[in-house]
């Protein structure tokens, strides 16, 4: 029973008190005035009447009426109802007012005025109960006696008020009528009804039903809810939902729940109330504990700035002072809005509850909406009433909670039964199980305050159960079948709604409310009114105390709880992850887990290895690890599993990754089942020495939460107590349900039980039980101290984890690295050791333990209610636990570093070249595999890797060696290497291995030798050593001078000297080297005297001021002359000596074998010789990187020189480089003129007989010089006039006239293709004056490859730049392609246009060079602009290149499939440029025209252009010498920057590496391929050089000049220095060596045509990935280092002499791709006949002869047999290469003859004449026949003769065809005699045979029809017979040909 009202006051404005101009509300009395004990009066009441604020109004306002809630301090809620009327003041109290002083005198009563002021006056019930209505109707009541004056005293009605005592809830047994009742209330003075009134009147027995009266004539019932558990709602959640909204009000749900701060905005105070109490209504079971204020007073805003969550309601009246609130959620009632803060985020409900619950919402609240489409709706589907609706939005949810919280009691510990029940929840477990440990809301929901209210009271298990319980443990099973049909929820909510409102209306129908209002006159009336009486404070007091009295002598009222036994439901399923696919779990996986347990268990180890992969992949999904759990506790037997090692470490590695695996939460559930197995298995040590699994698991975050330990704790603790009661009564162990199963009780049953049998029970027994648990729990505590210490002390006890781990909660600090005895205990490396407790003692590892054991046990044992006695023991316990511990790892650590690691494959150490050194040992890796596939097994063969082995680093080379990590590819050896110096890119990466799931770091290495490095370090090695390698490595990669590379190092192992102190032998040269430096730094200085003083004249700097000087005018006076220094007159005589070497070195030998000139500086110098060798570099002064001889014309003096060198670009002015043997053309390179220069050298019309007006005198010497060549040339010297290419009959040409007549036209194709072709070029030329578009003999357009196939241009740029007429004389294009040049006014050509004219020196100039000069037509030069390759395109198109042939990682993406990535680096493009370039140059001079190659620097593409230009016209590049030579001359003297290009030193590391020389090689290459039979050196020694270029292993490619070689000494000892004779200083030298002892670079296939010019295909399509960029051997690393071979040799015929003799030897030999070396294991025939002949030689025991000899003479032999034979059989010609020419050319290697056609195209679709190259590399039928045949004769089908149109501009000419059907080919000849064919027509490339038209230049006198066009897929053959009938059957028999393929 309970008091309806506590207190009642009245609350008046305090006319006395006014602050800061504000009014204050006073109480004026309170009944009763003494506090009750049970419910103290709440502070502040007058501030709640008037939240506003109280204000005087000058007209009466309506009454008024609210409820406000107070908390008090012990979270008790009163509810405050208020009903405020209006008084008027009269004037006195008017004048007090506006005084604002108190003036008392005047106190007789004041005659009643009309008052223009109104204050407010409240009256006040103070109640714990919460009845709107019934305080409404209370206190209207009290009002209406006032107003209308009833006889019913006031006292009374409030007497009987405060006096009325109604049941809390339903089924109380007895119900107290009203203490005075309607019928007992006399009209008589007070003391007499008061007597009569407390007369107890007739009893009525309703159930939760109360009539009350206050004795004014009024009845009113009130029903108390059945179960007050329940809130009561009345209609205020269905208000809420109707002014915010469901989504809405939804977000307030969730917000409230995951304690955000929520303030209620409306104009209505009741209507704050009421949506504040249907808030919390909707949280129902939830309760909500934080700041709860529905009405908050205007004063106490500040309240709002609370950091703590709350409800709170405002009047709309302070809008605007909420507005800076910034993390509190605002919703306006009277608005509908909810505002979120933009910091605030609201976890809202899991999906798909949220979706569920918002269709249920919608369906109470507008069920129209279902029906709204439809054509028929229902007839009634008005929404429910009210107060029902609300009950249904409750209902819905109800089933929201059921559904969130199922499940929840199995999740709770019951941790003491006896004397009070303890009950902690365990919310990692249900989180667990439901798998929503990923989930925002109910973690933050579980977390919070009203959820662990919700434990502690709905947590015993023996208690009153309501709508709820039943609900959760009932009903599960049916939400879980209709959650998804929003029907059969709607039916379940109905039913849930109809309880609620049963709970609140238990009588529905009883609505007996007889309340009094006031009279309507009372109301509108403004008379003046008599104010509130004073009341009689005895009366009422009266009334209270006989009230008192009553209660005290009657019996008490026991309403007996209905306690039972909570039900728990049904328990939590393990629900599937929800991202967790079938697969992950599948049988077939739990399966795998099974039988690798049994095998490791049977010791069947080789089966367990293979399957552990498999196993580590099924341990990522959850059952997999449950499986394992469980099959584990199997083979436990006693608590104890003793393994071997490899078990053990199996086993341990399972646990690792169970554990590694697990989410955040679901880890506690799966560390939970294995904390008992991690003290379960071990392994014996030694003599009573065990190590136990734990010591190998401890790297995992778990075991430094408090929560997992707390739970396990608690979990134990639950099992024990249950064991302890199941003990005790034996017999109700198990129970029986429904179906007649037995199942076991659950400890909350068991707790119910017991809590049921307490009462019953003796005092002893009692005391008995409650000291039981709390020993049972002191138990737990001891062993779970040790349980701890075993898990948080490390092994190495040196090595602190927990300091580490920063209090055992940062989760960044804890390693990946789970380390298992692999590492034999070594733990020590594992761990961190930049804690800063590296030197920890282990006394501070023992003390942060036990004070985190201590935490520990203090917060379970004070939850749990051990006895302070039994906690002090543990405290003094914990330290002797820790420190035993520490001693038994102590001796564990020790055993265990004896223990042999688990098998780890033995470190294997590599090979090293004699003076290679080791700078870091072996570090233990994994070489992962990269992107290529063929050593991962995927293109056939073994895995090969991942291997597993070291890396070394050495002072060369990068290297590791391993063995495959698959035990069953055999035992292979792994050797990937490379020179450091070729190392390109370096990057750290993250690598995880199948077998040991994480490494630590990896790092990537890539190298531009094609190699490629992933390694990934293994757990033993450190981080700090593996930083160090790091730096090691970058160190030796980028020296700091180019004498710190291993060239310059080898074999000194003393520190990095810069300059050589030691005496050196050869003195005079050093001398040389120093004079020669000294000279040109002096001379050097000289020069620039006086210029540009702030410019330090230094040599460093000189390429940075070139450009400033280019801007000035350079003045030649100050020039010293330099043809005054001859060369003896420089060198002295103590020096002269050496001068040999200059010689030499200037590469002398081949320019008196060119025929350039001879070293002699006397006057009687022959005259008439065209050059000479020019010393004026001679001390570099020149051009530094220029050689210091030179070959100039012969009169031109040294002077010029020095003033020409100015105008190009580094000083490298024009210099003859070789010159042709017949036509004596000449080939010059130079660098790219400066800007200046160029358009001073092209703007005035330099024409011989005009006088050069204002032309610099540098122009002038420049012109001159070229002039000097061109006159060198003999065709020019004995040409009298200009000389046009018809009459080009010089005497030394007149040998090949004929050949070279024919030879014109081709070039004019070449330079289309290089200047780029399109029909329209001469109209673009002709543009204005010249109308007519020229007649363009056609030639199809070429395909051009990579991007530019957009482009009308060719690769190298068109002859049109920009649209702009271009730098240079408009008539060279149409004269090199070989066209007429139309007249201006269109008439017919003049004769003399048709005969070809031919410049005599032809510039290969840079395009962007030369704009805006322009040329005169006279000159006897033209410049061909081409668009040259950039240094930087080079740099990117190799990287790209590199990425395509050795790509980091495995990828099936189309976009990166190895062709698409080789053509998007347009590598190949970049060849064909430069080999296209080369072969037109390779023309000019072949037709007699001089080159000058004059592109950028003068050192990358000029170089690359001018040497392959040598090579493809002079054989004797093609040999071992003349390739040397060509390098040396081209590249090194002439100053190629190998050392910058490289990237050799750390200068030059940002300019990245750039492989001009490697290109080259590639160019070599590609010539090396279509030309098999013209070089002396095989392809393996173009990538010998392309290796070694890259090495950095010999000096030959360091420094960028020999300017450079020479300032260090290192120019001329590569010869003298015969100290070492192991170390090779030269490549060459090298090479020489290696030659002479074995035929490794000699090409068998040698046999050169004498003064054979090389014309290659340059097409893209011709063009071959080099072999080099792809090819690897993993058995022994790089092919290159032969030494290394030699010794690897040695090495396994060593080990093959120890092995078992007795075992049989195969013959076989597996041969596996990218391991094996296939010119090793499987060498050629004659490589292998030498080899055979040497060792039977050596068997009888003779000196064995070099193989060179041998070879030469079986080729003599060889040659001598053929002559004496008629007829040359097959089989002898074709081992012998001499007798091979007939083969070669059929087989279409090479083009021998070039009179038919163009015998090159480059760019374009080539004529198919002579027998083309396939494309695709796939030899054309004629040349399988003609392999076997020496004459054609049997297959003519049909032959005659027919005129043949030639190529461009050649005329018509009879041909002798003959059509060969067997062949499928269509053959002619010069004549029928004649055996040699000109050319071939594939008639399987014949599109069309047409009817022709005779074209200019056909045969006179044929008839029209006897001519006809033959259409190719490649050209147009236009054929003519001598009559129209012999036409037509050519034209027959071709066609029928054709129809019968």
């Amino acid at each position: 029973m309970a008091r309806l009202a506590n207190y009642f006051v009245v609350v008046g404005y305090d006319l006395d008190n006014r602050v800061e101009g504000e009014g204050q509300g006073r109480i004026l009395q309170r009944f009763p005035e003494k506090d009750w004990e049970d419910s103290p009066f709440p502070q502040g009441i007058e501030l709640f009447c008037q939240p506003s604020g109280w204000q005087l109004v000058p007209e009466r306002q309506a009454a008024s009426f609210f409820v406000a809630v107070l908390t008090d301090i012990n979270s008790e809620r009163h509810y405050c109802a208020c009903f405020t009327f209006w008084e008027g003041l009269d004037s006195p109290q008017l004048k007090k007012v506006d005084a604002g002083d108190a003036d008392e005198a005047d106190e007789e009563p004041a005659v009643v005025q009309h008052s223009k002021l109104f204050a407010p006056k409240s009256l006040v019930v103070v109640s714990r109960l919460d009845y709107t209505e019934a305080f409404r109707n209370c206190l209207g009541l009290i009002y209406t006696v006032h107003v209308d004056g009833l006889s019913t005293p006031l006292e009374t009605v409030i007497g009987n008020l405060l006096t009325c005592v109604i049941p809390v809830a339903g089924g109380s047994q007895i119900d107290e009528s009203p203490v005075c009742s309607l019928d007992k209330v006399p009209q008589s003075p007070a003391c007499d009804w008061l007597l009569a009134c407390l007369q107890p009147g007739p009893e009525e027995r309703e159930d939760s039903l109360r009539t009350i009266t206050l004795g004014a004539g009024d009845r009113q019932v009130i029903q108390t809810p059945i179960n007050d558990a329940l809130p009561v709602s009345g209609s205020s959640v269905a208000q809420l939902f109707r002014q915010l909204g469901i989504v809405n009000v939804l977000y307030l749900f969730c917000a409230a729940l995951t304690e955000h701060k929520i303030l209620f905005l409306s104009s209505s105070y009741q209507r704050l109330t009421d949506a504040c109490r249907g808030l919390l209504a909707i949280m129902f079971p939830l309760k909500y504990s934080f700041t709860y204020v529905p009405i908050l007073p205007g004063k106490l805003l500040e309240v709002l700035s609370t950091p703590t969550p709350f409800i709170i309601g405002v009047n709309s009246f302070f809008r605007s002072e909420t507005q800076e609130l910034l993390d509190v959620i605002i919703a306006d009632l009277d608005g509908g809005t909810v505002t979120i803060p933009e910091c605030v985020h609201i976890s809202l409900l899991p999906e798909p509850l949220l979706q569920q619950t918002q269709t249920a919402l919608s369906m109470v609240l507008d069920p129209e909406l279902e029906f709204s489409d439809q054509a028929f709706p229902p007839q009634s589907m008005n929404p429910s009433a009210l107060k029902i609706q609300d009950k249904e939005i409750r209902a819905v949810f109800l089933w929201l909670f059921a559904r969130l919280f199922q499940g929840y009691r199995w999740c709770l510990h019951i941790i003491r039964i006896h004397p009070e029940p303890v009950i902690r929840f365990h919310k990692a477990a249900f989180l667990g199980q439901r798998s929503l440990t990923e989930d925002d809301f109910l973690m933050k929901v579980l977390d919070g305050m009203a959820f662990a209210g919700f434990v502690s009271e709905r947590g015993p298990p023996y208690r009153a159960t309501d709508l709820f319980d039943d609900l959760v443990a009932n009903q599960v099973e049916r939400i879980r079948q209709e959650e998804a049909c929003p029907h059969k929820v709607m039916n379940h909510v109905k039913e849930l709604a109809e309880q609620l409102f049963k709970n609140e209306n238990p009588y529905p129908a009883v609505a007996m409310h007889k309340v009094q209002r006031p009279s309507e006159t009372s109301q509108s009336t403004d008379q003046s009114r008599t104010p509130f009486p004073v009341l009689d404070d005895v009366a009422v007091q009266l009334f209270i105390d006989h009230a008192v009295a009553k209660l005290k002598s009657s019996p008490p009222v026991v309403k007996a709880e209905l306690k039972s036994m909570v039900p728990s439901g049904p328990p939590l399923g393990d629900i599937v992850d929800r991202n967790g696919n079938v697969m992950a779990n599948s049988a077939r996986r739990l399966e795998v887990v099974r039988n690798c347990i049994t095998y490791i268990f049977d010791n069947k180890m080789l089966e367990a290895k293979k399957l552990m992969p498999a196993v580590l992949r099924a341990l990522k999904g959850r059952t997999a690890r449950v499986c394992l759990t469980q099959e584990l506790n199997q083979h436990v037997l006693q608590n104890r599993a003793v393994l071997d090692d490899q078990q053990f470490d199996y086993i341990v590695r399972m646990m690792n990754c169970t554990l590694q695996d697990c989410s955040h939460m679901d880890e506690h559930g799966i560390a939970a089942t294995l904390l008992p197995l991690v003290t379960a298995f071990c392994r014996k040590l030694g003599a009573g020495i065990t190590q136990f699994a734990y010591s190998c698991v401890q790297e995992h975050m778990v075991w430094t939460t408090m929560q997992f330990w707390e739970a396990m704790f608690y979990s134990d603790v639950q099992n024990h107590i249950k064991a302890l009661y199941m003990e005790t009564d034996d017999g109700n162990q198990d129970q029986q349900d429904g179906s007649g199963n037995r199942r076991e009780i659950s400890a909350l049953e068991l707790a119910a039980e017991q809590n049921r049998l307490w009462p019953t029970l003796s005092k002893e027994m009692q005391t008995e039980r409650v000291q039981k648990e709390e020993s049972t729990v002191f138990s737990q505590a001891i062993h779970y101290a040790n349980r701890m210490s075993y898990l948080l002390l490390p092994l190495d006890t040196s090595k602190n984890r927990l300091l580490r781990s920063s209090g055992l909660g940062d989760v960044e600090s804890v390693s990946n690295s789970y380390v298992t005895n692999s590492i034999a205990g070594s733990m020590a490396e594992s761990y961190d050791t930049e804690s800063g407790f590296e030197d920890a003692e282990s006394s501070d590892v023992a003390n942060s333990v036990v004070r985190f054991i201590n935490r520990f046990v203090d917060k379970v044992c004070n939850e749990s209610g051990v006895t302070n006695e039994h906690l002090k023991a543990l405290h003094t316990m914990i330290p002797d636990i820790v420190q035993m511990h520490i001693e038994t790892l102590d001796a564990v650590h020790r055993e265990s570093k004896r223990l042999p690691p688990i098998q780890k494959p033995k470190l294997l150490r590599p090979t090293l070249l004699p003076g290679e050194e080791l700078v870091m040992d072996g570090m233990r890796v994994h070489l992962i595999p990269d992107g290529r596939d063929e050593a991962t097994g995927q293109m056939g063969g073994p895995p090969l890797l991942p291997a597993e082995g070291a890396i070394f680093l050495t002072t060369y080379r990068l290297i590791f060696k391993g063995t495959p990590s698959d035990a069953l590819v055999g035992e292979q050896i792994v050797t990937r290497s490379f020179p450091i110096a070729s190392l390109t890119k370096e990057k750290r990466i993250s690598v995880t291995l199948t077998m040991d799931q994480f490494v630590q770091e990896g790092l990537q290495l890539r190298s531009c030798t094609f190699q490629l490095m992933k390694i990934a370090f293994d757990e033993e090695v450190a981080s700090d050593l593996a930083e160090s390698f790091r730096k090691h490595l970058h160190k030796l990669r980028f020296p700091q001078h180019v004498q710190g590379t291993f060239a310059f190092t080898v074999g000194q192992t003393g520190k990095l000297v810069l300059e050589p102190k030691t005496k050196d032998k050869n003195q005079s040269l050093k001398t040389l080297s120093k004079n020669l430096v000294k000279n040109a730094k002096r001379t050097i200085s000289r020069q620039y005297v006086g210029r540009k003083k702030e410019v330090p004249a230094t040599w460093e700097n000189r390429s940075n001021f070139q450009s400033e000087l280019d801007e000035d005018e350079i003045s030649v006076s100050e020039e010293v002359d330099q043809s005054a220094l001859t060369l003896s007159s420089t060198i002295r005589s103590s020096d002269r000596q050496t001068m040999s070497n200059v010689v030499e070195r200037a590469c002398c030998r081949d320019y008196q074998r060119l025929g350039l000139g001879t070293l002699s500086n006397s006057l009687t110098r022959s005259k008439n010789e065209p050059f000479r060798i020019s010393t004026a570099n001679r001390m570099y002064t020149v051009c530094r990187s220029y050689p210091g001889l030179l070959i100039i014309p012969q009169n031109i003096p040294d002077s010029t020189i020095h003033r020409i060198c100015r105008c190009y670009r580094q000083n490298r002015f024009p210099v003859v480089c070789w010159r042709h043997s017949r036509t004596k053309a000449v080939l010059l390179r130079s660098a790219g003129l400066h800007a200046k220069g160029v358009v001073s050298f092209f703007k005035s019309p330099n024409a011989p007989t005009a006088v050069p007006s204002q032309a610099d005198s540098t122009s002038l010497e420049q012109e001159k010089y070229l002039q000097a060549i061109i006159s060198s040339m003999p065709s020019y010297s004995e040409s009298t006039g200009r000389n046009t290419l018809s009459g080009f009959t010089s005497t030394h040409m007149n040998t090949s006239e004929s050949s070279d007549k024919l030879r014109q036209p081709k070039i004019g194709d070449l330079m289309k293709q290089v200047l780029g072709n399109k029909e329209d070029v001469p109209g673009t030329f002709s543009r204005g004056a010249l109308g007519q578009k020229a007649k363009v003999i056609s030639l199809s357009q070429p395909k051009v490859s990579g991007k530019a196939r957009n482009s009308p241009r060719g690769k190298w740029g068109s002859i049109r730049g920009s649209g702009r007429l271009s730098a240079y004389n408009p008539d060279i294009g149409t004269r090199l392609a070989g066209k007429e040049s139309p007249q201006p006014n269109g008439g017919p050509n003049d004769p003399l246009f048709l005969r070809q004219q031919k410049a005599y020196l032809y510039i290969i100039g840079d395009k962007a060079q030369l704009k805006g000069g322009k040329q005169d037509s006279f000159q006897q030069w033209e410049v061909i602009p081409i668009e040259v390759c950039d240094v930087r395109q080079v740099k990117n198109s190799f990287k790209k290149l590199m990425k395509a042939c050795v790509p980091s990682s495995q990828t099936t993406e189309p976009n990166m499939s190895f062709l698409r990535l080789l053509e998007d680096s347009e590598w190949m493009t970049l060849l064909h440029r430069v080999l296209q370039v080369s072969v037109l140059v390779v023309e000019l001079l072949d037709t007699g025209s001089s080159v000058m190659v004059s592109l950028e620097d003068g050192w990358d593409v000029t170089t690359q252009v001018v040497s392959l230009v040598q090579l493809l016209s002079d054989p004797y590049y093609r040999t071992f010498d003349g390739f040397r030579l060509l390098v040396e001359k081209e590249w090194l003297s002439f100053g190629h920057r190998f050392s910058h290009r490289g990237a050799q030193t750390l200068g030059s590391q940002s300019s990245g590496f750039t492989p001009v020389f490697l290109q080259f090689l590639d160019c070599v290459h590609q010539i090396h391929l279509q030309f098999p039979m013209e070089f002396e050196f095989s392809q393996y020694y173009l990538k010998f050089l392309a290796y070694h270029y890259m090495s950095n292993r010999f000096r030959t490619f360091l420094l960028d000049s020999d300017y450079d070689r020479i300032e260090l000494g290192v120019l001329y000892e590569e010869k003298s220095d015969r100290r070492n004779p192991q170390v090779c200083k030269s490549v060459w030298d090298y090479i020489d060596r290696l030659n002479k002892k074995a035929p490794v670079f000699y090409n068998y296939m040698y046999s050169p045509e004498d003064e054979e010019v090389l014309r290659p295909y340059t097409f893209i399509s011709n063009l071959k990935v080099w072999d080099f960029y792809l090819e690897e051997t993993l058995s022994d690393g790089p092919p290159y280092d032969w030494e290394l071979r030699s010794r690897q040799e040695s090495l396994a015929e060593e080990t093959a002499e120890k092995a078992d003799t007795g075992a049989p030897k195969s013959q076989r030999h597996i041969v596996w791709p990218c391991y094996d070396n296939l010119s090793k294991v499987m060498p050629d025939a004659i490589t292998k006949l030498l080899q055979d002949l040497q060792n039977l030689e050596a068997e009888l025991g003779q000196t064995s002869e070099k193989w060179k000899d041998t070879w030469d003479k079986i080729k003599t032999t060889q040659r001598t047999e053929t002559k004496l034979e008629s007829k040359p059989s097959f089989s002898s010609s074709l081992l012998m290469s001499s007798n091979l020419s007939h083969q070669r050319r059929s087989q279409g290697v090479c083009l021998q003859d070039s009179r038919v056609g163009s015998s090159i195209k480059l760019g374009l679709d080539c004529e198919a004449s002579a027998t083309s190259t396939p494309v695709a590399g796939r030899p054309s039928t004629s040349t399988l026949y003609s392999q076997f045949q020496s004459t054609e004769s049997e297959n003519r089908s049909f032959e005659g003769i027919l005129y043949k149109r030639g190529a461009l501009l050649k005329p018509w000419k009879p041909r002798w065809f003959v059509l060969d059907k067997t062949k499928h080919e269509l053959r002619y000849y010069d004549s029928r005699q004649d055996k040699d064919c000109k050319g071939v027509i594939e008639l399987s490339d014949v599109e069309s045979v047409t009817v022709g038209t005779p074209t200019m230049g056909a045969p006179k006198n044929v008839e029209e029809k006897a001519f006809f066009d033959l259409k190719t897929s490649k050209r147009m053959y236009n054929l003519c017979a001598q009559e129209s009938s012999n036409a037509q059957l050519w034209m027959d028999s071709i066609q029928s040909s054709l129809s019968d393929a």
